[in-house]
């Protein structure tokens, strides 16, 4: 029992030089995206909407988080290959028979293919950062990446864990494709509620950074009392890897920002929440999935408010404006400091509930608090008039004659 106590610091102690690697390589590699950016011409120009800094800052920030990113996988993949040669032995065996479903139970072919997704969706916010491509061009590079990690085994669960409480059992066929859409569902879902968070400076790459330390907590909890021991260590290794890239980047990109992550870095941070959930689900148990949704809670509920007030408005889900969460709060008053640190605090009350209510607190009562804090949540956005702020505001241009 004492050595069970302490032995969250103790994995830590074992597997932190993976975010160490990864902070290392985006600090270094962060400044170097800049300069290339900027020679270049790879710039995000101010304009009167969207885009209200002062000057053409430097795209490419997502470049040095991937890096930083895949260094750290690379970390734990040379790791995982010295520590366990029976494991490595099984991959290989499975490898040159071409066997799937053998290869889909191995912890390196999960990385490998988790590394190949993300290198994909980097490369599609890349394109998209230099180019501007489709929504629908993007949608398609977002499943594509999915498809890698069905591929490696990564969300076939999901079904199981989203229907699994009903009780009823399910055909095999029905698990794996109800799984695959689902799974393809949640990276475009994440990909772009991450993005549509990435407005002010060091916002998203912050919340991100604290999204990936719950992410930890959670996983770190898991490997410590839970029994899943075949994906805790995958788990751990990816969230110290990201946490540490991120920060790595954080430097150069809080107020004023020097460099932007862009839609290369953006879709990279959503992609990796998509992981990290379809992971929790790894064992078909909806506790753990639901808590990692709730440490993502916040830009689940700036992006659900975005879709509600565009519909109400009868504009397009894909068409940008300025009245988001955070841009309203800054109409209102609030420097951008100020609430970059508000969404700061929010993403570490969130982590912190989402990580205490799926540990202390049985399912069925943690999805009653869940429900309660959600709806509460979304009487103060209607109390306040977020919902529809462009009414809010003509309201108060009459006042005001």
């Amino acid at each position: 029992m004492f050595i069970q106590k302490y032995g969250f610091f103790q994995l830590l102690e074992k597997y932190w030089y993976f975010g160490l690697v990864a902070f290392v390589v985006s600090l270094i590699l962060t400044p170097v995206a800049r300069s290339f950016a900027y020679k270049f011409r790879i710039v995000d120009k101010p304009d009167d909407l969207l885009k209200p800094h002062c000057r053409p800052v430097a795209y490419l920030g997502g470049i040095g988080i991937a890096i930083g990113l895949l260094a750290g996988l690379a970390d734990y993949g040379v790791y995982f290959w010295r520590s366990t040669p029976d494991k490595v032995e099984y991959f290989k065996n499975s490898l040159m028979h071409l066997d799937i479903a053998a290869l889909q139970t191995s912890r390196l072919w999960m990385l490998i293919m988790i590394a190949v997704a993300c290198i994909i969706i980097t490369l599609v916010g890349l394109v998209d950062d230099i180019r501007n491509i489709t929504p629908r061009a993007k949608i398609f590079g977002q499943m594509l990446a999915a498809g890698f990690l069905l591929l490696g085994g990564v969300g076939l669960k999901l079904f199981l864990t989203l229907f699994g409480l009903c009780g009823c059992c399910f055909p095999a066929w029905l698990v794996v494709v109800g799984s695959c859409i689902i799974c393809m569902v949640l990276v475009i879902c994440t990909c772009n509620a991450t993005n549509l968070l990435d407005g002010l400076d060091g916002l998203c790459g912050g919340v991100t950074a604290i999204i990936a330390l719950g992410f930890l907590c959670l996983a770190t909890w898991l490997a410590t009392w839970g029994r899943f021991p075949a994906t805790d260590e995958l788990r751990i290794a990816i969230t110290l890897a990201m946490a540490g890239a991120i920060l790595g980047f954080l430097p150069y990109n809080i107020p004023p920002a020097s460099i932007f992550m862009g839609d290369a870095g953006s879709m990279l941070l959503g992609f990796f929440v998509a992981v990290m959930i379809s992971l929790f689900s790894s064992e078909g148990l909806a506790r753990w999935a639901m808590a990692a949704c709730v440490v993502y809670a916040l830009p689940i509920l700036d992006t659900s408010l975005a879709v509600v007030r565009r519909v109400i408005a009868g504009r397009k889900i894909f068409e940008g404006d300025r009245g988001h969460l955070y841009d309203q709060l800054v109409d209102r008053g609030m420097s951008v400091k100020k609430v970059v640190l508000l969404f700061y605090v929010l993403s570490v009350l969130a982590a912190v509930i989402g990580n205490v209510v799926a540990i202390k607190i049985r399912f069925r009562y943690a999805l009653v608090i869940y429900s309660l804090l959600f709806l509460t949540v979304w009487v103060v956005f209607v109390y306040k008039g977020m919902v529809n702020p462009d009414e809010k505001r003509k309201d108060a241009k009459k006042d005001i004659a």
